[in-house]
């Protein structure tokens, strides 16, 4: 596991409305530490997590403006901003 750094989690759509507020620093080695931190800051979101441990289907996740991000297990840097979507978020 990398080192822990801090990093911005961005909201957009429903996870903005439910968490209250725009973006939240935490500090996290990975994604799933990451959303870990989110979960404990803002429990309204619900769990992010589905039965299986992957990204819940209802969530979507942008690591860097990057296509769309699976892999929970992936390290952040300083600085890093993870994105995180409804799912059903469309025009």
């Amino acid at each position: 596991m990398g080192s822990r750094e801090t990093i911005i989690v961005e909201f957009y759509g429903i996870p903005r409305h439910r968490a209250g507020r725009a973006e939240l620093p935490v500090v996290a080695g990975t994604v799933h530490e990451a959303l870990l931190a989110v979960q404990r800051a803002c429990p309204a979101l619900g769990n992010l997590f589905a039965a299986d441990a992957r990204l819940s289907p209802h969530y979507l996740l942008s690591l860097g403006g990057q296509p769309f991000l699976r892999d929970l297990n992936a390290p952040l840097q300083q600085g890093d901003r993870l994105v995180l979507f409804s799912a059903d978020a469309g025009g």
